[in-house]
């Protein structure tokens, strides 16, 4: 991870109204007057932290980033069992980047995301192609019930004792059907109980299908009962409805002519295969593909940080 620029802090910070009785935290890192960017962290409900700072050089960046509806320190918060998650869908926080590029007073920016974050900056640049003067997207993803059924089903082939495990967390009555949908319902069950077991069988299904390369690693946040149900609930949430973008990618590509673009997968991203990039390149001609051997999901491999911090600096100059 040497490629990785120094850690640095913000130098402004607040909480945005965006409505629906949501206020969305963010803060802004690097140079005031360099060019702008913004962090699309995945998920949804994984949160922006200090890392995601490190892939822009400081001196040249203005970065922003911003917890999405629902996480880290948005509020209300989904890991409390009152929050209504019928205004946190995929139309409203691409809404609520525009009106925090609005807010910061930024003409366009630079849009940068990995895994979920990845779905939601091609949602947005198909909304507002205007605004964005490049990509650079990792560990790709579309939002589609295909991927959903790879990730939640098709998985268990390669493991299949801990699917079965998974599988098993949900009623006799829901384990042919979505299992998604299934662990949603639970996580909006009136027992506390139910709703914790829940949230840890989903988590642990999440800690084994992304690790398919490098040695395998339990994500820490997970130990965490706040994080853990915000994020179970806030994924299952999004993934019970292909996160409102099903068959929206590839096809919509085409609004990206124009907009250069780079894309960074791990060839042996098992949790999210290497199609999805491949298949957006074909339908943007502005975008470069570079497939990382040996990688898998995420950008905690040294060779994948090179490529997306080697793509961040060539698009500084650009103004």
């Amino acid at each position: 991870m040497t490629s990785l620029y120094p850690d640095i802090d913000a130098y402004a910070d607040g909480m945005l109204d965006v409505g629906d009785g949501n206020l969305v935290y963010w803060e802004t890192v690097g140079n005031p007057d360099g060019k702008p960017a913004v962090v699309l962290h995945g998920g949804p409900g994984s949160g922006c932290n200090p890392w995601w700072r490190r892939f822009f050089d400081p001196a040249a960046y203005r970065v922003v980033l911003f917890d999405q509806r629902g996480c880290g320190r948005s509020t209300p918060h989904a890991s409390d069992p009152t929050t209504d998650l019928s205004t946190n869908t995929t139309a409203h926080l691409v809404a609520d980047m525009e009106r925090l590029r609005t807010h910061l007073g930024i003409e366009k920016w630079l849009v940068f995301g990995g895994s979920w974050g990845s779905a939601l900056g091609q949602a947005y640049a198909m909304a507002h192609p205007e605004r964005v003067s490049e990509m650079v997207l990792f560990s790709v993803v579309e939002g589609t019930h295909r991927e959903v059924e790879w990730i939640t089903r098709a998985m268990g082939r390669i493991f299949p004792e801990e699917w079965a495990r998974f599988r098993d967390g949900v009623p006799t009555a829901d384990r042919d059907g979505n299992l998604a949908d299934a662990y949603a319902r639970l996580l909006e069950s009136p027992d506390p109980a139910v709703r914790e077991q829940a949230a840890i069988d989903w988590c642990e299904w999440e800690d084994t299908h992304v690790a398919t390369a490098g040695p395998r690693k339990h994500d820490k946040r997970y130990r965490d009962p706040v994080f853990r149900m915000a994020f179970a609930r806030l994924v299952t949430h999004y993934w019970r409805h292909a996160c409102w973008m099903d068959g929206q990618l590839p096809a919509g590509a085409h609004r990206f002519a124009g907009i250069p673009g780079v894309l960074v997968h791990g060839r042996r991203d098992i949790s999210s295969p290497i199609e999805a990039p491949w298949r957006l390149a074909l339908e943007w001609p502005d975008a470069e593909l570079f497939i990382i051997e040996g990688a898998g999901h995420g950008a905690g491999f040294t060779d994948m940080t090179t490529a997306l911090v080697a793509a961040t600096d060539r698009f500084a100059a650009r103004r």
